[in-house]
C-alpha cells in the first residue's frame, strides 16, 4: 500500500528566515499539495546556544503571510505533536541506547583538549582533514577502547560524554536523490558524528532521523548544503531497522549571489539594496533592522512566483503562475541540479506584473494608506483614476502615489534644465494657444488630443517643440503619463492655473 505523502520544513530558530529557506518551504508545500499530502512545520531547536528569541514566531508569520501555511506544527497540533524538538527531548534517549546496544554507536569521553591534540597529531602526520573516524577512534577515550567496567564507572559518576555513530569500515553508501540521481559515498570519507550529548539533547542528525520516522515523513526536500549529511542519515535509518520506510531524498540547488560566485547572503542584499528576508527583522540583541519583502511593498504572489522559478523549470514556456497553478504543475524532476542565480531585478519585474494585473479600484484600495500618509485627502474614485494613469510606471504600490504626487498637488520643483533648453522666443505664444485649447477641451482627454494635433498640423509645430514645456509646467517633471490624460484628471481649469503659475515663476524665460 502506497504511503500518503508527508513532507516537512524544519528550520532552526536562530534568526530570521532566509529567502532560501522560504524557497525550501515553498517546494515542500507545492509537492505536498500536488500529491494530496501533508506539509509539516518542525522547529529544530536542539542547539539552545544558538536560539534567538522571536525567530520561531517570525518563521510562522512569514509562512502565513506568503500563504504557504502548514497542516501540522506549532499551534496546529496533530497526532505527532509536539513539533519543537526541545519539547521532544525525552524520546531521543531510547534511540541512542538502541544504537549503542546494537553496536552501531558508542560512548566517547574525550575532552576538548584531547580532541584538539588528536587533530594536531593527525595534521603533523600529513592528514589535511583530521577526523574522529575508524582510524582515530581506537586511540581515543571511548567505550570501544575502555574496559566495560570503566565505561560504566564513568557513566555512573556523571562524567560528560557524547554518543558517536560508529561508521562501518570499507562500505559504500548508495542512495537515489530525486534531483541528483544516484549518490555514492565511501565510508572512508565519513567521520563518527556525535548523535547525543550527556545533557540529554540529541544533535541534529539523530533528532532529525527519529522525528522524520515518527512523523511518517515520506520525502525529505531540503537544501543541497545537507547533501553531505545524507549518507550518515541513510546509515542511521538502516542501523535503526527503518530502512524499508526511509524517505526519498531531494536536495535543492543553492540560491547564488546576483554577482560573482557563492551562496546568496544578507551582505549581498545590503550591498545591492534588496531584501533577503521575507519580513522585516529587528535583531533582539543588536537592534539592527533588516528589510523584508513585505515591508518593501512586494506582493506575496510575486515573491512566491519569483521563488518558484529559482531552480524549477515548468513544462510550459511561461513565467506568471498563481499558487494554485504551481501546486498543479510542480514536480521535483524538473528542479535543476545547478545553482540558481538570484536576479533581484526579476523580482521587481514580477511585482510589476502583479501590480498591473489589478484593477484600478483594487490598486486604489491598496494605495490609500500611502496617500493618507503623504497628507493627500482624496476619494477612492479619484485615487483609482490616478492609479490607472500611474500603474504602467510603477513597480510598487507606493510608487502610484509617490511618483504621481503631481496629480495630488501643484509642483514646487521643476525640471529647469529641460525648460531652459526647450523654451524659445515663440514658446509663450504657443503656450497661450494651448491654454485656449485646454480651456475648451481639457476635460476630455480624446477631444483635447485631437484638437491639439490639429492645431500643431495647421501651424507646423512638432510635438517635441512645445509639449515637453507644457508637461513640465503642469507636473514639474519631464516624463510621465499622457499629458492629455493628466489634464482630464486634474480638470481644465486647474491645469490652466498650473501652467500659468509655472510661466509666472519662470517669467524671465517667457519674456
Amino acid at each position: 500500500m502506497e504511503r500518503k505523502v508527508r513532507v516537512r520544513f524544519a528550520p532552526s530558530p536562530t534568526g530570521p528566515l532566509h529567502i532560501g529557506g522560504v524557497r525550501t518551504a515553498l517546494f515542500n508545500y507545492l509537492f505536498a499539495r500536488k500529491h494530496g499530502g501533508d506539509f509539516l512545520l518542525r522547529i529544530e531547536d536542539t542547539d539552545q546556544t544558538r536560539f534567538v528569541p522571536g525567530a520561531e514566531a517570525y518563521i510562522i508569520e512569514a509562512l502565513n503571510w506568503l500563504g504557504i501555511g502548514y497542516d501540522e506544527g506549532p499551534g496546529k497540533e496533530g497526532e505527532h505533536a509536539p513539533y519543537r524538538q526541545s519539547e521532544r527531548k525525552p524520546m531521543y534517549r531510547q534511540y541512542a541506547d538502541q544504537l549503542i546496544a546494537s553496536g552501531h554507536a558508542y560512548y566517547a569521553f574525550d575532552t576538548p583538549e584531547e580532541l584538539e591534540e588528536m587533530r594536531e597529531r593527525m595534521t603533523r602526520a600529513g592528514n589535511t582533514s583530521p577526523a574522529y573516524n575508524f582510524i582515530t577512534r581506537m586511540s581515543m577515550k571511548n567505550s570501544l577502547t575502555l574496559p566495560a567496567e570503566e565505561t560504566e564507572r564513568r557513566l555512573a559518576a556523571g562524567e560528560a560524554y557524547v554518543v558517536r555513530f560508529k561508521v562501518p569500515r570499507n562500505e559504500e553508501v548508495r542512495f537515489e536523490d530525486i534531483i541528483r540521481g544516484v549518490v555514492v559515498v565511501h565510508t572512508a570519507n565519513m567521520d563518527d558524528k556525535v548523535l547525543f550529548k550527556s545533557d540529554g539533547m540529541p544533535t541534529y542528525h539523530l533528532a532529525n532521523i527519529v522525528d522524520d520516522y515518527l512523523m511518517g515523513i515520506t520525502h525529505v526536500i531540503r537544501g543541497e548544503e545537507w547533501l553531505p549529511s545524507a549518507p550518515l542519515h541513510v546509515l542511521l535509518y538502516q542501523s535503526l531497522g527503518w530502512g524499508d520506510v526511509m524517505p526519498a531524498f531531494a536536495h535543492l540547488p543553492l540560491i547564488l549571489k546576483p554577482e560573482g560566485n557563492g551562496k546568496l547572503s544578507k551582505r549581498d542584499g545590503d550591498r545591492l539594496g534588496f531584501p533577503v528576508f521575507p519580513l522585516e527583522w529587528k535583531d533582539p540583541i543588536s537592534g539592527e533592522i533588516s528589510s523584508g519583502y513585505r515591508e518593501r511593498g512586494y506582493f506575496k504572489e510575486a515573491v512566491i512566483n519569483f521563488l518558484a522559478l529559482l531552480g524549477w523549470h515548468p513544462e510550459e514556456n511561461r513565467e506568471i503562475f498563481s499558487l494554485e497553478d504551481l501546486c498543479e504543475q510542480f514536480s521535483l524532476e524538473r528542479v535543476s541540479k545547478a545553482g540558481a542565480k538570484f536576479d533581484y531585478k526579476k523580482a521587481i519585474w514580477f511585482n510589476q506584473q502583479y501590480l498591473r494585473s489589478l484593477s484600478n479600484e483594487e490598486l486604489a484600495e491598496a494605495a490609500l494608506p500611502y496617500a493618507e500618509k503623504a497628507g493627500y485627502t482624496t476619494d477612492k474614485i479619484y485615487l483609482a483614476r490616478v492609479c490607472g494613469l500611474m500603474k504602467e510606471r510603477a513597480e510598487f504600490i507606493a510608487d502610484l502615489v509617490h511618483n504621481g504626487k503631481f496629480l495630488f498637488e501643484a509642483p514646487t520643483v521643476y525640471d529647469e534644465p529641460t525648460l531652459q533648453k526647450k523654451v524659445k522666443p515663440e514658446t509663450r505664444r504657443q503656450l497661450e494657444a494651448l491654454l485656449d485649447i485646454t480651456r475648451q477641451y481639457g476635460n476630455n482627454s480624446a477631444e483635447m488630443e485631437a484638437a491639439t494635433k490639429k492645431w500643431m498640423e495647421e501651424h507646423k509645430i512638432g510635438f517635441g517643440a512645445i509639449m515637453p514645456v507644457y508637461r513640465i509646467l503642469l507636473s514639474g517633471e519631464g516624463a510621465g503619463p499622457s499629458i492629455f490624460d493628466m489634464v482630464a484628471l486634474l480638470g481644465a481649469e486647474a491645469s490652466v492655473t498650473r501652467v500659468q503659475a509655472g510661466m509666472e515663476r519662470f517669467s524671465s524665460l517667457f519674456a
